[in-house]
Parts: C-alpha cells; sequence; structure tokens
C-alpha cells in the first residue's frame, strides 16, 4: 500500500471521537522492527543468503481547524492532517545493492467531516507529500492523493462506509476502493476493517486493557530516476500478530504488537497509468517470513 494513502485512512481511528465533537489535537507515535530474512530471487523463487531487516518510525498528526454542530448535535469539522515516515534497511550478502538504504514519506493535507442526514457521515480527505530515497529530491518526488468516504452509521454498535480514492502515485490519477467497517458488541467485542490498510478483532476486558488479533497492510513509496526516466518503487508488507493495548490515562493509550512478517516485497513501476495493467514478467522481488514488533503511543486532548 502506498504510505500516502494511508495518510488518509488513519483519520478513521478518530472517526468515533470525531462524532462525539473532540476538539483538541490528536496523534500517533509508532516504531517498527522486521528482523533480517532472506532474499527471494523473483526469476526462479530461490531463498538466498542475502538478507535485509526493516525500522521505520511514523508520526501523524490530526488538528482541529474549526468544529461545529448542527441542532442535531451532529460534528462539522475541518481539519489539519499531518503525518512523517522514515524507513532505515540494512542489508548483508548482496553482490550489488538492489534494493534503498532508507526512505521518507512525508505529507500535509486536509480532512472535511460532515453529516448527511441522520445515520450518513462524509468524510473527505486530500493531502500532497514528499516521496524519496533522499539521494536526489526535486519536483518529482512530489505526489498528490486524495478521497471521499460515505458512512453509515446503522445504529451505535455498527457503521460502514465505502468511498473511491484518487492518487496522482503514477503519474496520471486514478482511482482506488476505500472501504470501512466497524462493529462492536456493547463494549466487549470489536471488529474492524480498514481497507487498504487493515483490520482488527479484539475484545475489551477492562476500561484500560484490551487484546486484539490484527492483520496490517502497510508500505512506502518513493520515486527515483532509472535510464532518465522517473519511476515509482513501492514497499509492500502484510503483518499479523497480537496486540495488547493499554489506555494510561484519559488521553494517552499504549499499543504494544508481536508477530508475523508474512510478506516483504518491492515492486517497480512507470509513472504510466498502463503499468498498472500491464502483465508481469515474474515474480515481485520479496523476503522471506519473520518476526515483527512494533510499539505505539496514542494520544487524543480534549
Amino acid at each position: 500500500m502506498k504510505k500516502g494513502l494511508l495518510t488518509a485512512f488513519y483519520c478513521l481511528a478518530h472517526f468515533s471521537c470525531w462524532v462525539n465533537a473532540q476538539t483538541g489535537m490528536s496523534g500517533e507515535l509508532k516504531t517498527e522492527y522486521i528482523l533480517h530474512s532472506s532474499y527471494i530471487r523473483p526469476e526462479d523463487s530461490v531463498k538466498t543468503d542475502s538478507k535485509s531487516d526493516f525500522k521505520r518510525v511514523d508520526l501523524s498528526f490530526n488538528i482541529p481547524l474549526s468544529i461545529k454542530k448542527n441542532e442535531d448535535g451532529k460534528v462539522k469539522s475541518w481539519s489539519l492532517l499531518a503525518n512523517g515516515s522514515y524507513a532505515k534497511m540494512s542489508h548483508r550478502n548482496y553482490e550489488t545493492q538492489l534494493f534503498p538504504d532508507q526512505m521518507l514519506n512525508a505529507q500535509v493535507g486536509l480532512q472535511h467531516l460532515r453529516p448527511l442526514g441522520r445515520k450518513w457521515n462524509m468524510m473527505m480527505t486530500a493531502s500532497v507529500g514528499v516521496y524519496t530515497d533522499l539521494e536526489n529530491v526535486d519536483f518529482d518526488d512530489v505526489l498528490g492523493q486524495g478521497g471521499v468516504l460515505f458512512i453509515k452509521n446503522f445504529n451505535p454498535n455498527l457503521a460502514l462506509g465505502l468511498g473511491p480514492v484518487l492518487t496522482t502515485a503514477f503519474g496520471v490519477p486514478m482511482i482506488m476502493p476505500w472501504i470501512y467497517f466497524d462493529w462492536k458488541t456493547g463494549n466487549k467485542i470489536k471488529f474492524n476493517i480498514n481497507f487498504p490498510e487493515g483490520m482488527e478483532a479484539g475484545y475489551q476486558f477492562t476500561d484500560k486493557f484490551a487484546l486484539k488479533a490484527v492483520v496490517g497492510l502497510n508500505g512506502m513509496t518513493i520515486e527515483r530516476n532509472k535510464d532518465g526516466k522517473s519511476v515509482l518503487l513501492g514497499y509492500q508488507q502484510i503483518t499479523a500478530g497480537l496486540r495488547p493495548e493499554v489506555k494510561i490515562n484519559e488521553s494517552v493509550s499504549l499499543k504494544l504488537t508481536g508477530g508475523t512478517a508474512l510478506l516483504r516485497s518491492f515492486n517497480e513501476n512507470e509513472r504510466k497509468i498502463k503499468s498498472i495493467f500491464k502483465m508481469k514478467k515474474g515474480e515481485d522481488p520479496r523476503f522471506s517470513s519473520t518476526f515483527y514488533v512494533a510499539v505505539a503511543l496514542r494520544w487524543n486532548l480534549p
């Protein structure tokens, strides 16, 4: 998944807070580490002695700019979105360097939430950012994206959202689906899908402790010059594991995740819409499964 798109999806983690008219800044600081694992050659799917790891720190903010309530108590808001993600990889036993040592994705944008009748809400986001390997930063590293999500609240325990996301990551605008599903039984069992970010299912043991099973889809994108052409190198990862969440106080919570990096891969495309649909000649470069761990601190100021 493109990291720029995930900036927009991050705000859904705070959707219930917005519906309840949260007026303060919210944010999350997250660090993650994937141990060294073997590089699998795409031409013959052989696991080699070459190995790479992955370390990343991610900082996201949602800053309210304007919040109003209508006569029914529904919230209409504007907020500023900001996200920065820096990753570093170390490589062993490669004859030639195949992958970048570092990647930076940083973007800023706007989010707008407004009610559409009694049960519907609409969320819109638009952002622009820099996606680079830090070797040669120029205007080609600037990409934009945006999305519209229509969310229906069937009842206090069930919400479903669907809408399009527009991205210019391939040089011309393209549309991707945005899907959101949130269900809970009272205050104990909770289930959430936020595609293409991931899904989670958990149990709230107490007001301060919850345990969740999670699957995460994440990644980063960098622009670089190859043979005089601007190309995009995309990194994708799929992780799965258990996540205990501890509520430190009314504003701060801590999340610890341990599990497996099921898939890590790279793909390279020209910045043309046809590159999305062309048939691949072989598999993408990828890595074997290995251990994954992450720590995140989230805050919601009143």
